[in-house]
């Protein structure tokens, strides 16, 4: 037992203690430093997660009301930075407008979705019709266009 203690006195008196602790400092740290970036990821992604749910379930609720676009579209802004303030997640008002809008354009139920759009093109009146791509066109192979 005196042997032991004699080593660790040593230790501490030489400072190979403290060297050993910074030595093993050099390893540890970074590998903290990659747990608390990855900790940040998971709660930006459960963040961002939760905020397009609560924004696609205001504007779902907000489809029938007897309302102006702008005012649901306010109310739904205001529900959204409600719950996400209620659950903890700081978010600014133009992150949320945006997500109302997307939830807004991406909603089956609120009729946003353009089947054609006519664009009058020149001076001369030619109007196009425009579809939107609905992913049966065929690629352009690189080799066959030159």
């Amino acid at each position: 037992m005196k042997e032991i203690n004699e080593i660790v006195e040593w230790l501490i008196q030489s400072g190979a203690l403290m060297a050993l602790f910074l030595f093993a400092w050099k390893f540890v740290k970074p590998w903290l430093d990659a747990k608390v970036s990855h900790a940040n990821t998971e709660r930006a992604k459960a963040s961002w997660s939760l905020l397009e749910q609560i924004a696609n379930i205001s504007v779902t609720a907000l489809v029938g009301q007897n309302m102006t676009g702008k005012d649901k579209f306010d109310l739904a802004v205001k529900h959204v930075m409600q719950a996400m303030h209620s659950h903890g997640f700081e978010v600014s008002q133009a992150v949320v407008e945006d997500v109302v809008q997307t939830a807004y354009e991406k909603s089956p139920l609120t009729g946003s979705d353009q089947t054609t759009s006519t664009v009058t093109v020149g001076p001369e009146g030619v109007t196009a019709t425009i579809k939107p791509a609905d992913g049966t066109a065929t690629a352009i192979d690189p080799k066959e266009a030159k």
